[in-house]
């Protein structure tokens, strides 16, 4: 099924327009549910409600408020709000280039593809062979849907991507957080840390070696309902058990990369091994054929 385009645009490089379109390049793949009545399987209707008043309010009566103070309210109407928006534009305005990797990723919201319009093939390829062989970024203004975007349009894939970001007063602080910086590691423990880091590295990312475990067995699930059969609750998982000595954990975890079995866990195989013998001796010596061969010689 061919893509289907979200809307058209125009990358502005310096005196130069680029006409492209705008391609979703994502979705979430979740698994969705609707809320039943228990007592009669009915999908229920959700209703806005006033406490104030005690009844059900319409849409048609609904309004926008900001509040300001708790439980107080300024109000807002649809044509106030819609005056405030954004130029309508379809002019994505390249501000500036930058190496990606000066963009911490905290700052990416959503992804699209980039494709170009009719008449846009020959700048649309000028621009992403320069930005791939320049290394660079660029970053830019963009109004979607009435609201001032920022945006980073990247070289990927032999073509370009959009992805909408974050503004800096939409980040939160990362520096209140505690961070285990008064936390002091034992002699030893960082280079078995480190080797094991390079135990575990590849040369790339493969996502197509990561699955959604949970929504394969819902919609397992989900089938097997429809068809009528029998459903089994599955066992919980053992948890884990918590780790107590952390460079012991580093060792032992290296020595199962290394392909070599913890003593512990042998051990523990070994005993069941030594008693099995015993318990079917007594069958053998009851045994009449036995006797009676015996008996011949």
């Amino acid at each position: 099924m061919a893509p289907h385009s979200l809307g058209s645009g125009t990358i502005s490089f310096g005196l130069v327009s680029i006409p492209v379109k705008l391609y979703t390049a994502a979705s979430s793949g979740g698994v969705s549910f609707n809320l039943l009545h228990a007592k009669c399987g009915s999908r229920i209707k959700q209703q806005t409600f006033c406490p104030a008043c005690n009844e059900v309010v319409e849409r048609s009566a609904l309004v926008k408020g900001y509040e300001f103070q708790k439980d107080q309210y300024v109000r807002f109407t649809d044509e106030e709000l819609k005056s405030l928006e954004g130029e309508a534009s379809k002019v994505i305005d390249i501000a500036e280039f930058v190496p990606l990797a000066s963009v911490d990723p905290i700052f990416f919201e959503k992804t699209y593809y980039l494709g170009p319009d009719k008449g846009g093939e020959k700048p649309y390829r000028l621009l992403a062979d320069a930005m791939a062989k320049s290394d660079k970024v660029a970053l830019a203004t963009f109004v979607m849907r009435g609201k001032e975007s920022l945006v980073l349009v990247r070289p990927a894939q032999d073509g370009l991507m959009l992805h909408t970001m974050y503004f800096a007063d939409e980040v939160r602080d990362f520096g209140e957080i505690e961070k285990g910086k008064s936390v002091k590691l034992r002699e030893g423990e960082l280079g078995l840390a480190e080797r094991l880091i390079g135990e575990l590295s590849h040369d790339a990312f493969k996502p197509e070696q990561y699955q959604d475990a949970y929504r394969s067995r819902v919609l397992d699930l989900a089938s097997s309902k429809v068809e009528g059969k029998e459903i089994t609750a599955a066992a919980p998982e053992a948890q884990r058990a918590q780790v107590i000595d952390l460079m012991d954990a580093l060792k032992q975890s290296l020595a199962k990369r290394a392909g070599t079995a913890p003593a512990q866990p042998a051990a523990k195989t070994a005993a069941p091994m030594i008693k099995k013998p015993p318990v079917k001796a007594p069958r053998r010596a009851a045994s009449p054929d036995r006797k009676a061969q015996a008996g011949r010689k």
